[in-house]
């Protein structure tokens, strides 16, 4: 973590993460109008008080939408991320570490799996299953978890070949013993920066989904649903259809900063240089 502060770029995506999340956690206790709220007195009301970001046609205040809707981003970015690892590490340990055939095996099922585009595979999940946050976590996370086992898969077998991890197997440890002590505490970065990587994208996809009508409830604010809902005005009320798609774009930024702020962190190679000067 000194590390990554000490990058300029991480400092920002942890600032900017921990705004996102903090926003999500105060709109649980509140909001400065019920985001659901209309009021056709106060329809397309400019930025000013009471209504900060102003309002949307049916009246209901921008700020307090948004600041709801950075729960849904949250959890989306927090569940379908503990999806993908999950998926990532099953599917890369026995792509790299079990018996030839289940390797080839995996490696099919690996390839064909990404072939599907996630939105697709998404967009049938809720079609199937009604529209619901659940499904597009699990079908974002399922379908970057394969991406996270293709990248990691390499990795956890390169490691499976060094010398000591022929001397854990040697003294006699478990395969499970050897992934849980040695190979997964060395492939960390890669799974973390992966992961980092994978959120972003769920929390684009997410955003995509409901404004397509695929992803959350109309009932449930959403930065992707509220700006669907405002587009059809972006010629009459501009300003409106800014502010989430800032949202959207400065979080799916800071959580590629983030990744690449991971990578350069926990590279060896980099730590040793910081270290010389």
């Amino acid at each position: 973590m000194r590390s990554l502060w000490r990058i300029g770029t991480g400092r920002t995506a942890l600032v900017v993460l921990a705004a996102v999340t903090l926003t999500a956690l105060v709109s649980l206790l509140w909001t400065p109008f019920d985001p659901r709220h209309a009021d056709a007195y106060a329809r397309w009301a400019g930025p000013g008080w009471p209504h900060l970001l102003g309002t949307d046609d049916s009246g209901r205040d921008i700020l307090s939408n948004l600041m709801a809707g950075a729960r849904v981003t949250v959890a989306v970015a927090l569940g379908a991320g503990a999806v993908a690892i999950a998926v990532g590490v099953l599917l890369a340990a026995l792509g790299a570490l079990t018996a030839r055939p289940v390797r080839e095996v995996v490696a099919v099922a690996v390839d064909i799996l990404i072939a599907f585009p996630v939105l697709l595979i998404a967009m049938m999940l809720s079609a199937v299953w009604g529209g619901s946050l659940w499904v597009v976590v699990w079908a974002v996370g399922i379908g970057y978890g394969v991406n996270i086992a293709r990248v990691a898969r390499g990795e956890l077998r390169r490691l499976n070949r060094a010398d000591f991890v022929l001397a854990a197997r040697a003294s006699g440890l478990t395969r499970g013993q050897i992934l849980a002590r040695h190979l997964l505490p060395n492939a960390a970065p890669v799974f973390i920066v992966q992961l980092s990587w994978s959120m972003a994208a769920a929390v684009l996809a997410e955003a995509g989904l409901s404004y397509l009508g695929f992803g959350s409830p109309a009932a449930t604010p959403s930065w992707g649903l509220l700006l669907s809902e405002l587009q059809s005005y972006i010629a009459q009320h501009p300003l409106s259809v800014v502010w989430p798609g800032l949202a959207i774009t400065v979080t799916v930024l800071a959580l590629n900063l983030l990744g690449d702020a991971l990578r350069d962190a926990t590279d060896p190679a980099l730590r040793s240089r910081e270290a010389a000067s």
